[in-house]
């Protein structure tokens, strides 16, 4: 049974784009982008915007609109039963198509892959003409993850 990647969120104004591997388990079940409570990537957010972490998927959305930052994954199409990367690397059936995402239809000005796996598919992938970043995954997984690093990407935003 195939499993299939959210549709992005984003709008012309979006300045970055953080793109992840694949929704987990947990996130497909909560319909939107990093619903495992133990992932770190909402919290990262809130702390690097000095905001509150959002309970809701409206609230994460306005979190991101507020900040001009989109998300998206780079596999489309995967027949994946758990959450892990190291699985997903050998079952994934498609790539998504990142052209809507990038200016001329938005104003993004860098990609920021969510974990290894994330970059490696995206480099391998396309040649961007915006710089693609490489950081360590907000996982619950990943001992590597530093907030320091993803706040450090985060500035220009500020």
């Amino acid at each position: 049974m195939n499993n299939y990647a959210f549709q992005p969120f984003y709008d012309k104004s979006s300045r970055v784009l953080i793109l992840g591997s694949f929704p987990s388990v947990k996130s497909r079940q909560e319909g939107f982008y990093y619903g495992n409570k133990q992932n770190r990537f909402w919290k990262t957010l809130s702390n690097i915007f000095n905001e509150s972490v959002p309970e809701s998927i409206e609230d994460k959305k306005a979190l991101l609109t507020r900040h001009h930052i989109a998300l998206y994954d780079i596999v489309a199409v995967s027949s994946l039963k758990g959450s892990s990367d190291k699985a997903l690397s050998k079952d994934f059936e498609l790539i998504n198509n990142l052209d809507k995402l990038l200016p001329p239809y938005t104003n993004v000005e860098k990609v920021i892959c969510n974990g290894k796996l994330a970059y490696t598919l995206t480099t391998e992938n396309f040649n961007l003409s915006v710089p693609v970043i490489y950081l360590n995954s907000t996982s619950p997984a990943n001992p590597r993850y530093t907030f320091q690093e993803w706040e450090n990407e985060f500035k220009f935003l500020k």
